[in-house]
């Protein structure tokens, strides 16, 4: 089945290779690159479409999860400067802003308001390191440390009613163990495993937390933690297929050493104005979707495959044939702080459309059914008490969540 990198695939090859891959539940690595490679070939998009599919319902059948959250951006302030980025501030700018814990107490009280059970806190790397005005003003508040502070605003949404996940950039393995006993469940987008990414005129020129080795680091360390893991391919910012191919299959390895990795996000890049990448061209819809069925092909049938559904609008229905089973975090109250010109789907409107496609929506938690219902041992004992009364027998989201006040330590 294999064939020289040169050698265009046609489309009896395609799909014997899926086939394949979709009887097997996985893909060897050379025939990846392959099908990725293709994926700019629209008669070679579809049978890996229907074979990702076909994978994803063997092992989800027909459901599709979601989960209803806040997004509580504690700080914008980053000392990377990704070139594609609007989400990081500089301190003199009239949008920078940093979330006291009265600020995060708020936006909690407004998210268990509207049925909310998930808090993400999203903030920049390492602030403090580049901006003596951001130590000041953590000192100010109590604090020596951007950790510290997030610490304190998990306990403070746990205790307000939701279970916080948190995305705070590259994380010592103390810092990971700080935050495990607060927090539902954590993540870091891999993005993509490249060095190349990093060299002078690349994206990463100036991020040193986008080092793929210190992000793999992180990923391995919450792994010998046992924290239930997110991660993700960011698409379009100047990497090629085999990139992304490699990429996924490191996400791939990670899991099968140890078993943390619960969703995968497939995440496409926009352009965004005011950035030096404004000028770049956006993938293709049809192309996304065919990433995430790849996606779906290399990881196998039981990973949780996501796609946001604010950043593909218009082909939800597609979506829905690539292999994803999840549309990650939807928010009724806050805004994407990453992708701030992208609004959340009403969360009606996407039952509808996800129903009119023939799933079946259903609400999970920050961490998915099957953690937990079968891995109790991904858990702190603190987390774990307040998780059991946010979930149905089955482990999705109650539809009234008894929630409990955690009393932190």
């Amino acid at each position: 089945m294999s064939r020289s990198a040169s050698s265009p695939l046609s489309r009896r090859d395609a799909e014997r290779i899926v086939l394949h891959a979709v009887d097997e539940g996985g893909l060897e690595r050379d025939l990846a690159y392959q099908l990725g490679r293709s994926l700019g070939d629209a008669t070679l998009r579809e049978p890996v479409l229907e074979g990702a599919f076909e994978s994803k319902c063997r092992a989800k059948g027909s459901v599709i999860t979601v989960s209803r959250n806040v997004f509580i951006p504690l700080t914008n302030l980053c000392r990377n400067r990704c070139t594609y980025c609007t989400f990081a501030k500089l301190p003199d700018s009239a949008e920078a802003k940093s979330y006291s814990v009265e600020d995060v107490a708020d936006v909690v009280r407004g998210g268990v308001a509207t049925g909310c059970t998930e808090a993400l806190l999203c903030l920049g790397d390492k602030p403090e390191v580049a901006y003596s005005s951001h130590r000041e003003w953590l000192a100010g508040q109590g604090f020596a440390s951007t950790t510290e502070h997030l610490v304190e605003a998990c306990r403070v949404a746990l205790r307000g009613g939701m279970l916080p996940h948190t995305n705070a950039g590259v994380l010592s393995k103390s810092e990971l163990e700080a935050l495990r006993p607060w927090n539902a469940s954590m993540g870091l987008m891999l993005e993509n495993v490249s060095p190349r990414l990093r060299e002078r005129g690349m994206p990463h020129f100036h991020a040193p937390d986008k080092d793929p080795a210190v992000r793999l680091r992180m990923h391995e360390e919450a792994g010998e933690l046992a924290i239930p893991f997110t991660t993700g391919l960011l698409l379009g910012i100047g990497e090629n297929a085999d990139e992304r191919v490699d990429t996924l299959y490191a996400m791939r390895d990670l899991d099968e050493r140890y078993g943390h990795i619960q969703e995968v996000i497939v995440q496409p890049f926009h352009p965004k104005p005011s950035t030096r990448m404004r000028a770049a061209s956006s993938m293709p819809d049809a192309e996304i979707a065919a990433w995430v069925a790849l996606a779906r092909l290399v990881l196998g049938p039981q990973m949780n495959v996501q796609a946001p559904p604010n950043l593909a609008p218009e082909v939800l229905e597609l979506l829905l044939r690539s292999g994803l089973n999840d549309w990650g975090g939807v928010s009724p109250v806050t805004v994407d702080y990453i992708n701030p010109e992208a609004p959340w789907p009403a969360l009606a409107e996407l039952r509808q459309r996800t129903e009119a496609a023939g799933q079946t929506l259903r609400e999970r938690l920050p961490v998915y059914p099957e953690h937990v219902r079968d891995r109790r041992d991904l858990f702190d004992d603190r987390i774990w008490k307040t998780l059991s009364g946010f979930a149905d027998s089955e482990g999705y989201a109650r539809e009234k969540p008894l929630r409990t006040r955690e009393e932190a330590a």
